[in-house]
């Protein structure tokens, strides 16, 4: 019998990973994702919970395509 080992976001309980580095890494995106939720759903009038929820997830998902445009590469945008 073989054993697995699996880790676990504590973000997101129903998605396991069998690297410790890619449940980290989806974990501090998730935490990314529920900062730019909040600051969405304070600064832009009008958004939606669902709709704040979901360009956070988005922008931290395609955190460093935002991070190089920010930097003056705004042309990186066009990748998304």
């Amino acid at each position: 019998m073989a054993v697995e080992t699996l880790y676990r976001s504590t973000r997101d309980l129903e998605t396991t990973f069998v690297d410790r580095k890619l449940a980290d890494a989806h974990d501090q995106m998730l935490e990314l994702a529920e900062l730019l939720t909040q600051v969405l759903q304070k600064n832009v009038t009008g958004l939606s919970e669902q709709q704040a929820e979901d360009a956070g997830i988005f922008m931290a998902k395609n955190r460093a395509v935002f991070a190089a445009a920010f930097k003056g590469n705004a042309s990186t945008l066009s990748e998304l």
